[in-house]
């Protein structure tokens, strides 16, 4: 393979939804522009395909157990 295209599952996606459901995050090995925000999986298929690259998906993790206190703290001191 000549690159990877790494991508995750769109975080605010309805089931049933016709809508595109995935996001590229990263290429790496591959000379690529993406001009598009939402992608469906056979369009990523195609693309990968065309440009002999292998498509990643990159699975969601769990929160770090103090995220929301330090993000708290940050918007309190951007509004000081």
């Amino acid at each position: 393979m000549a690159g990877q295209i790494f991508y995750r599952e769109r975080l605010k996606v309805k089931d049933g939804a016709k809508t595109p459901r995935y996001r590229v995050v990263a290429i790496s090995g591959v000379d690529m522009k993406v001009y598009g925000n939402h992608f469906r999986k056979t369009e990523l298929d195609q693309i990968a395909q065309a440009v002999k690259a292998e498509l990643v998906f990159l699975h969601r993790g769990t929160k770090h157990p103090d995220a929301e206190t330090a993000a708290g703290t940050s918007k309190a001191r951007k509004g000081a």
